[in-house]
């Protein structure tokens, strides 16, 4: 068995053929040519029209014409795998993590031309690989369609923001618009380290320096450590995996800094719950109370299918620091109260929670009320909010 997938302007497409990978990245090559303005954009000096070398002006790999004549057709298991060391490259850590737990994540560029977050994994004795296109292009709040709202976290000093959601939820680019306004802006050292690096950020008012989990760094609790170190203003963590990690974090926070991450939790309630039960029954109270006093913001995010078919639209639940959303934390919440009801009485502060805002976009006919209440967090409280 053989599979590549390449995940391209928001489709998949499963190739079980060089044919096939030839066009997409041909597509991309192709494209990118067109934008930049000249045929020889994006190609490297050995490499032909027509022509695709795996990896691009490599001298020995996978290679076939655009003409469709000639070359390699199947992908065979072999193939897959040479894609896979090709990706792969002299990257011990991520061969190390394959070998041992049957799965990496990395990051592929084509200079010029188009980064990839990539999977390797094995399936029935074989490589298969999943490839996903990052933009180059950080978005800005528009593009992303951001509570403006959250243009008030360039301005933190120090504290915690997270962004949480699903995987694919866009929580990678609202934290590379939220880091990219503060470059504009303030001059400060920021280092971010990721898992792996998506967008490429560039110098701007601020110096940034970017680490990649298993190239640069072999854990993220160790590059936190270093970072400590390196005289950061913020630091971003592209997710908070384990109890190590949440400790330093915090630390970091304590300190000073202005920290960013994710975690994969739905809404606010669960992302406070999985950050305490990281901790054992001994720390807890401890850490509701540290976190208590260092967040500033979770902002969580839901992409919902848009009426007309015409794609997704974001939802956004933003729980914003003060008295009483920080009480929630430190002594937990009870049936009287709620994080919601904090979130529903700080909507003068800009705080918004899920239900309300996918009922705006029932009302505004964007969403259909069947997809609304199968993405709401509470179909009974959805329907309070519509019937208001």
């Amino acid at each position: 068995m053989r599979f590549l997938s390449v995940r391209t302007n928001g489709s998949t497409n499963h190739c079980t053929d060089l044919r096939c990978v030839r066009r997409l990245f041909w597509k991309l090559q192709s494209g990118h040519s067109r934008s930049a303005g000249g045929d020889a954009a994006g190609r490297g000096e050995n490499q032909r029209p027509g022509l695709l070398t795996w990896p691009p002006a490599a001298s020995a790999g996978l290679r076939a014409d655009d003409s469709g004549a000639g070359g390699l057709t199947s992908l065979n298991p072999d193939d897959t795998r040479r894609i896979a060391a090709d990706l792969i490259g002299d990257n011990k850590q991520a061969i190390t993590t394959l070998r041992e737990h049957g799965a990496c994540d990395i990051s592929y560029g084509l200079p010029g031309l188009a980064r990839f977050r990539v999977n390797i994994f094995i399936q029935r004795g074989s490589c298969a690989v999943v490839m996903r296109v990052i933009p180059t292009a950080i978005p800005d709040f528009a593009s992303l369609r951001l509570p403006q709202q959250l243009s008030e976290i360039t301005r933190l000093r120090d504290g915690i923001v997270l962004v949480t959601g699903a995987t694919g939820s866009g929580k990678s680019s609202t934290l590379a618009v939220l880091l990219d306004c503060i470059n504009q802006e303030k001059y400060y050292h920021i280092i971010t380290i990721e898992d792996p690096i998506e967008f490429l950020h560039n110098h701007k008012c601020s110096t940034i320096h970017q680490r990649e989990l298993h190239s640069d760094t072999p854990s993220f609790a160790h590059a936190l450590r270093s970072a400590m170190r390196q005289a950061p203003k913020v630091i971003l963590v592209s997710e908070m995996r384990d109890r190590e990690t949440i400790e330093i974090v915090l630390e970091a926070a304590e300190t000073g800094h202005l920290v960013f991450s994710s975690l994969n939790t739905m809404d606010a309630s669960k992302t406070v719950e999985r950050i305490v039960s990281s901790f054992s029954p001994a720390e807890q109270q401890s850490v509701r109370e540290r976190f208590a006093k260092s967040f500033r913001y979770i902002i969580c995010q839901r992409l919902i299918p848009k009426a007309d078919r015409g794609g997704r639209v974001p939802a956004f639940e933003i729980l914003k620091a003060n008295a009483r959303t920080r009480e929630c934390i430190e002594k937990g919440e009870r049936e009287d109260k709620t994080l919601l009801d904090a979130i529903k009485a700080g909507d003068s502060e800009g705080m918004q929670h899920f239900d309300g805002e996918i009922a705006q976009l029932v009302r505004d006919r964007v969403v259909d009320l069947e997809t609304g209440l199968s993405f709401a967090s509470n179909p009974a409280v959805l329907g309070q909010e519509l019937a208001r």
